[in-house]
């Protein structure tokens, strides 16, 4: 995995070199194992790279002549699965290296804009085109999201970075905050749609390709993460035998690396899928990753996951985060959340990452998407059924509805959500569906996929999700409601497939949900912590006089949620808006004067 950034100048002047340099310095964590850059026209591109595959010739940028003469170049941050097929079928490209992100280099040739709809894989790419007049740069995002990628535009032209805080350093956007979108982050732990926290900073979606000419954005096409229809009419099991090629082939191409590579554990239905998968693909023992928290009210999976490892022969690694690491490390986490996610489940998939980067692992594979994909959320099943049995809309009330303490109590913060409520119900498809849909569009790219992508990237370690390749969603979302929910409980064909493949994992025993207890380790320090939180700049201009203090002397689960999600939007705050260093643990970082 890797950072890219580049600038577009629409003058065809070239791009200032310091300004190149405090892109790449800003993306050094992302790519610790060399650094590139690109500078034709108008045109500047850098790459800072973690070599994953072809560790000897796979430096970028990577070059191919055009017909005119011209080299064309490309920087890319992502894994192209099928790079293996990709090559076999252009015999006649005459590749320089043995990267898998060459391919889509050749297939621009081939295709031009239309390249990226044969890709297979995660991805942000950046072509640039000096033969189109003007000079054209191509911007493309894969289907799911699962990379990210982000731009803003100027009279003077345009930049792109893999993250917002790269372009703020540069000097290129200034840390701005848009009000509408904090008070997303607030109510729904992210913000949804193109548009970030920082004004003038908007997200490439995922799918999206953006044509830009002269430093101007044309035409933008987008590729679709799902099937459009209706499920159809499989018998369970027809529906088994399709679901078994799909994950064995998506997994041994996740598998494809010229480094060593591990797991995330959480002995759940999902981790416990790709475990099972993994053992059968792999000659050598699976290293699996658990985190757990001991001496806490909540489940402790690591003992469940640990037996699972044992009879599939992995080699079992607990880490345990504790109230220390808590307090210790979330000043650090809100740095890294440079486009927040409020989720807490950003702990652990810290604490995780920076072990696994210990110990030298460069990739892991993850569960990411089975929830989405299967039906495995509750909220589906709420938005499937008619309101006058029970059901109701995702997100239909926010961490703050009814508490009293945001200045603005409006429903606006859920303009994004019906936006892609409303994008996801096409022709034929279920209520189940729909919700599925509309998670997939935002809920997973902006909130789970950002998680995994900045907590492990930190780290210098790549996430791998196999449950987000485009064969495994030609299956999993086109299964009848019926082989999704059954009895009350989703993912009902995953759990019957692991049953058979992995029964040790006990899939259809009802298991308590992953949860972190922040609300006990705050709850402790409520009385200290809730004028510090309440002091902070950016929780004044949020919330109303005198709640913040209150809320942080109050108890019960929804309190405990709240008081989380500002704390966390405090530390954020000082660090992206502000720019203040976390100068030690929570409590050190919110008393020191911005």
């Amino acid at each position: 995995m890797c950072g890219i950034a580049g600038v577009i100048d629409a003058s065809g002047s070239p791009p200032d070199g310091a300004i190149l340099d405090r892109l790449a310095q800003a993306l050094a964590h992302r790519g610790p194992d060399g650094r590139g850059r690109h500078i034709e026209g108008g045109v500047g591109m850098v790459q800072t790279r973690l070599a994953i595959i072809d560790l000897e010739t796979g430096d970028q940028p990577l070059y191919a002549t055009a017909p005119g003469g011209g080299l064309r170049a490309l920087v890319a941050n992502g894994e192209i699965y099928n790079y293996v097929e990709l090559r076999a079928a252009m015999t006649d490209a005459g590749f320089a290296t043995r990267s898998d992100c060459e391919p889509p280099l050749h297939l621009y040739a081939r295709h031009g804009t239309g390249f990226a709809a044969h890709l297979r894989g995660m991805y942000a790419i950046a072509i640039h085109d000096p033969e189109v007049p003007g000079g054209r740069v191509v911007l493309a995002r894969d289907p799911f999201g699962i990379k990210p990628l982000y731009y803003a535009e100027s009279e003077d032209g345009l930049a792109f970075a893999s993250e917002p805080q790269a372009l703020i350093a540069a000097g290129l956007v200034a840390p701005v905050l848009d009000p509408a979108r904090r008070d997303q982050v607030l109510q729904m732990q992210f913000s949804g749609g193109p548009s970030t926290l920082f004004k003038g900073v908007r997200r490439v979606l995922p799918g999206e390709t953006l044509v830009v000419d002269g430093g101007r954005i044309g035409e933008r096409p987008r590729l679709a993460a799902l099937p459009k229809d209706g499920p159809e009419a499989w018998s369970e099991g027809d529906a088994l035998e399709r679901l078994e090629a799909a994950l064995v082939d998506s997994v041994s191409v996740h598998q494809r690396s010229d480094v060593p590579y591990g797991m995330f554990l959480s002995g759940g239905v999902d981790s416990s899928a790709v475990l099972a998968l993994m053992r059968d693909l792999n000659d050598q023992p699976v290293q699996a990753f658990t985190v757990g928290f001991a001496g806490t009210g909540v489940h402790d999976e690591r003992h469940h996951a640990e037996a699972v490892a044992r009879v599939a022969g992995a080699r079992f690694q607990a880490v345990e985060f504790s109230d220390d690491d808590f307090w210790r490390l979330l000043p650090r986490i809100a740095a890294v959340m440079d486009d927040p996610a409020a989720d807490y489940a950003v702990l652990p998939s810290y604490k995780l990452a920076e072990e696994v980067g210990r110990r030298g692992l460069k990739v892991i594979l993850t569960g990411e998407g089975g929830d989405e994909l299967f039906g495995g959320y509750g909220r589906y099943r709420r938005a499937s059924r008619h309101r006058l049995l029970g059901g109701r809309p995702m997100r239909e009330r926010g961490t703050f509805d009814g508490l009293g303490v945001l200045r603005d109590e409006s429903k606006a913060w859920r303009g994004a959500m019906v936006k892609a409520e409303a994008a996801a119900r096409t022709a034929g498809r279920t209520r189940l569906q729909v919700a599925q849909a509309t998670d997939c569009a935002d809920w997973l790219p902006n909130d789970l996929l950002t998680k995994l992508d900045r907590c492990l990237m930190a780290f210098g370690v790549e996430g791998r999700t196999p449950f987000l390749d485009p064969r495994v969603a030609e299956v999993a979302f086109r299964l009848p409601d019926a082989l999704k929910v059954r009895r009350g409980r989703g993912k009902w064909l995953l759990r019957r497939w692991l049953e058979g493949r992995l029964p040790e994992a006990r899939p259809f025993t009802r298991k308590r949900g992953f949860t972190v207890p922040v609300g006990d380790w705050i709850a402790g320090q409520g009385g200290r912590l809730g004028p510090l939180v309440a002091g902070q700049p950016g929780i004044a201009e949020a919330c109303r006089p005198g709640t913040v203090e209150t809320l942080f002397r109050a108890t019960g689960k929804r309190a405990g949620q709240a008081q989380w999600v500002l704390l966390f939007y405090a530390l954020w705050h000082r660090r992206h808006i502000l720019g203040c260093e976390a100068v030690g643990d929570v409590f050190e970082t919110l008393a020191e004067k911005g």
